[in-house]
Formats: C-alpha cells, structure tokens, sequence
C-alpha cells in the first residue's frame, strides 16, 4: 500500500477509443468463465487505468447507466481528491449468470508520500452486459471485508505538513484542526522515540461512530467512547503500508483541546513504533508507552491521569499483576479497561523514572525482538533492565501504590 505517478493521460479521445476497444473487442481467451471472465478483467483493468490518469470520463464508461453511475461520479471525485499513485485490480472468480457476473477481486491502491506497499481488499463486484458490453454496477466490499472511507459519502482532503486528513460529513474547518493536530503530534513522538520512521499520518474521520465501526469491519458498541484507533501491519514500515489513524466523531468532540492532542499524539506513537512492535509485544507496554508519550512533559501527576487505579487502591485492591491483552477489550467493562490502560502508562513511566528514557526505549525494542510472545518481557526486563520478570512487576505494584495511595 509507488511512489511515482503515472504519466498524464492522453488525450480524452484516444483514452476512449482505448477503452471501447477493452469493452467490445476484446478476444475470447481461457479463464474464469471463458470470455466473460476475459472481457471482465479488461473492465476492471481499464477502470484502474482510469483513476490512475484522473480520467473521470474514462471512469464513468466502465460503470452502468443509472444510479450506479451517479454513485460511481461520487466516487471517483473522492479518488481524484486522494490522488492515489496505484490503483488496480486482480480478479479472483467470475461467475457468469447471463447478461450478469459476480465478481471477486482484490484491489491493491497506495497512497503517494505515506504507503510504502500496496494496501489490499477484497471487493464483490457485479457486471452488467449492456448491448453487448460489460459495465460495473456495483463495486462493494467482500463479505468480511471492511468499507472504504470513500464509499461512505463526498469526501473532503486536507493535506498538513505531515498529515493527510480524510473526512465524511465534516466540515474542511474541522479536519484543518485535526491535521494542525496531527502536524504537531509528529515532533512530540520524535522527542521521545527519535528512531527513523515515515514521521506522516493518515488520519480517517468519518461521519459517526456507526461508520467509523464499518471501517473497521466491527460492531459499533465495540468503539463507544474510544476516541481514535490505529490500524497498520506489524512489521518494517519500509515493506507495509501507512497505517491508518481512523478516529471516532462522537468520542473525539467530547473532548478539551488537551484531551485531542492527547489522542493524536497517543495514535501517532504507535505508527512510529509499528515496526518495532511485534507479536511478541505485550498491549500494556504498547499502549502503556503511547499514553506515556501523550503525557510526557504535561505535569499531570499519577492521580489526574490514573483515577480508576486510584481508586482501587484506596479501596485495598491494587493490582498484583500487570494487565494481559484481554484487559484492553474494547467491548469488555470500561472500569477495567481503565484500569488497564492506567496501569500499563505507570509501568513505562517507572520504568523511565527509574532506569531512564533511552531504557524504556530499548526495553520497548527488545520485547519486539524476541521470537514469540513466551518470555519476550522476562528477556527484556533482565538484558536492558537487570532485573527479572518478578522483580520488575514487584517494584510496579510497590510503584503503583506509592504513586496513588
């Protein structure tokens, strides 16, 4: 999810004689559905084209009369507003059903100056034969497959120094203040993890919290009152694409203008970590480490950022664990997951108290190292550390109630 543009489109004449050509001369040759799978492919290979050269004429030809071409007018605006560098698709099956054909595809695209690899998904196509040619009447996520940004609606681009911001239903103003945001959440990573990464963030705004779960392919009461989520592949940032800091409306305008920059600079940490974060890479340290970079140099004591903790201190019941994955479930209870987050924050912040910040850092990267999730922490914590496993989460329970007694 290449960096460089293809050339110009020629002239609007010639693309479309190049495009009837595709549509209606095309040579029955072997493949899904003998001819019809041919003729299918070039279909599809001419609407990549298409958003490739800008070519919202040439487009429009690949898509059927009616409603599906003003829908598909919407669309392309909002690709021509993105300016994807690559754009194509690789036919999976067709299945001819008379003048019709069910289509699966996989569509690769990146996005110019932020992916570095193909994003892929997987899209369910149908087609439509037309007198005697084949157009797209509709394009739609595959079963399992999560929606687009841009088939929810007019997409609105706004470009920051250092950050792409897409929106649905939200005003340029708006997604201005979040790219200023996320412009200044570049720098507050870099003081704190200086290691090399792209230093750009996309950032999706959708128009609800019910669209902003169909980008992630999951249910709406999993998101309530989470202000932002960060997708990407594990893995080095030079071989994967961007990831994707897709942000939750409802949530987020809930918030004060520290609480937004909080946000954006917690998102931005994990795409700077990405490649050193593995499976191997426990959620307490990940997030723990964002929440702790979001808080660096803001002053707030352990009590304002860790209440739930606390709380549970006070009433005797302080942690005697640090906190496992499932703590940090989305749709599990929000006290917990509070608690959870409060928890993994005090064990980084210890851990630079007491060792300093180049060793959390390292501590961070050597967890990442590790083969497997199995001792990956108890390695780290005796290499850069000097302690054992134990120990460490012994001083964090003796931390944690020192900080919040």
């Amino acid at each position: 999810m290449a960096r460089s543009r293809p050339s110009r489109p020629r002239s609007g004449r010639a693309a479309a004689l190049v495009l009837l050509l595709l549509l209606g001369g095309c040579a029955d040759v072997g493949g899904e559905g003998g001819g019809t799978g041919a003729r299918v492919r070039a279909v599809l290979d001419a609407r990549g084209g298409a958003v490739r050269a800008q070519d919202r004429a040439a487009w429009l030809a690949t898509t059927a009369p009616g409603a599906a071409r003003e829908r598909a007018g919407t669309v392309f605006a909002n690709l021509d507003a993105l300016r994807p560098s690559a754009w194509s698709y690789r036919v999976t099956s067709v299945r001819p059903e008379g003048d019709r054909a069910a289509v699966r595809a996989t569509l690769s695209y990146r996005v110019q100056g932020y992916d570095s690899a193909p994003v892929t998904v997987a899209r369910a196509l149908t087609l439509r034969r037309v007198s005697g040619r084949w157009y797209v009447s509709a394009d739609k996520p595959a079963p399992g497959a999560s929606q687009q940004l841009w088939e929810q609606g007019r997409m609105t681009v706004v470009r920051g120094a250092d950050s792409l911001v897409l929106g649905v239903g939200q005003s340029r103003g708006k997604l201005a203040d979040v790219a200023a945001l996320a412009d200044d959440a570049v720098p507050a990573v870099r003081r704190v993890w200086p290691e090399r990464w792209a230093g750009r963030l996309i950032v999706l705004l959708p128009a609800s919290l019910d669209r902003m779960a169909a980008l992630l392919g999951q249910k709406p009461a999993d998101y309530r009152g989470i202000a932002a989520v960060t997708t990407g592949e594990l893995g080095s940032a030079a071989h994967v694409p961007a990831d994707r800091v897709t942000v939750n409306p409802e949530a987020y305008e809930e918030l004060g203008p520290f609480g937004k920059r909080f946000v954006l600079i917690h998102e931005a940490t994990h795409v700077a970590t990405r490649s050193a974060t593995t499976a191997g890479t426990p959620l307490w340290l990940s997030e723990g480490f964002a929440d702790w970079t979001g808080y660096h140099g803001s002053g707030r004591t352990p009590r304002q950022v860790a209440p739930e903790l606390a709380e549970a201190v006070r009433e005797g019941e302080a942690p005697t664990a640090l906190p496992t994955d499932a703590d940090f479930a989305f749709a599990g209870d929000p006290d917990e997951l509070a608690r959870a987050y409060e928890g993994g924050w005090l064990a980084c912040r210890m851990i630079a108290e007491r060792w300093g910040e180049p060793k959390l850092r390292d501590f961070y990267r050597v967890v990442g190292e590790h083969e497997g999730r199995e001792g990956a922490v108890a390695a780290a914590a005796r290499r850069v550390l000097g302690v054992s496993e134990g120990e460490l989460v012994g001083r964090w329970r003796g931390y944690v109630r020192e900080q919040l007694a």
